[in-house]
């Protein structure tokens, strides 16, 4: 079965909102996650979040599932029915599979892993312009995962460090993000001068007289 996310590289209009919106969006999140100038790890789910909404402006809220299940650890959201798994990461790094700080379980997890769903990934850049937005299939990952088999596709942490997870393998992420059938569109990663005050929206509902009134209606 067709996955839905083929439409996405066949609508010029998606194709160019990508590129001129998403390093705004993520600029955003990452401005909303930071504390001292240094990034928190809540950035990610920002960044799921802003994904997800993308695919719910593309496909309708209807076609989009988003309340997953937690013992779908790989399944973030589910679109016409079609599963998929939302990843995200800063430069060249490796990219989580699944997260644990358990290395029995991680070992477990590769031992019982196949290819469950679609991925879609971003690769920020900042400062470059290059693929950043890509559509992996789960044919090509069936593919690659044969091809590498499963010690091959998936690395383990090592002993006595917590890196949170098993991840690609580094030439398994190669594979995946240059076969000919993972689709693809090359974004600008210059960040934008923003004024932001992350608490200022909050600040607001605060100051707000009529909020209750407002939330007894929309109740």
């Amino acid at each position: 079965m067709s996955s839905p996310l083929n439409q996405i590289f066949e609508d010029k209009k998606i194709i160019n909102r990508i590129k001129g919106r998403l390093p705004f969006l993520f600029q955003l999140a990452e401005i909303e996650s930071s504390r001292a100038r240094k990034i928190g790890m809540q950035v990610g789910s920002l960044r799921e979040r802003i994904l997800i909404a993308l695919l719910v402006h593309k496909f309708g809220e209807k076609n989009v599932e988003t309340e997953i299940p937690i013992t779908e650890p790989e399944i973030d959201v589910k679109v016409k029915g079609i599963p998929v798994s939302i990843k995200t990461i800063t430069g060249k790094g490796g990219v989580k599979i699944v997260w644990t700080v358990d290395a029995k379980k991680a070992r477990e997890f590769r031992e019982a892993y196949t290819p469950k769903c679609d991925i879609l990934l971003v690769r920020i850049e900042w400062g470059r312009m290059d693929k950043g937005f890509f559509f992996i299939p789960i044919e090509v990952q069936n593919k690659i995962f044969k091809k590498k088999g499963r010690n091959g596709y998936i690395k383990l942490p090592k002993a006595g460090t917590n890196p949170r997870g098993a991840e690609f393998n580094k030439e398994t992420l190669d594979l995946l993000l240059n076969d000919s059938d993972t689709k693809s569109i090359t974004i600008n990663w210059q960040r934008s001068k923003i004024d932001l005050k992350p608490y200022q929206r909050w600040v607001d509902y605060w100051n707000r007289k009529d909020l209750s009134i407002k939330r007894a209606k929309h109740d």
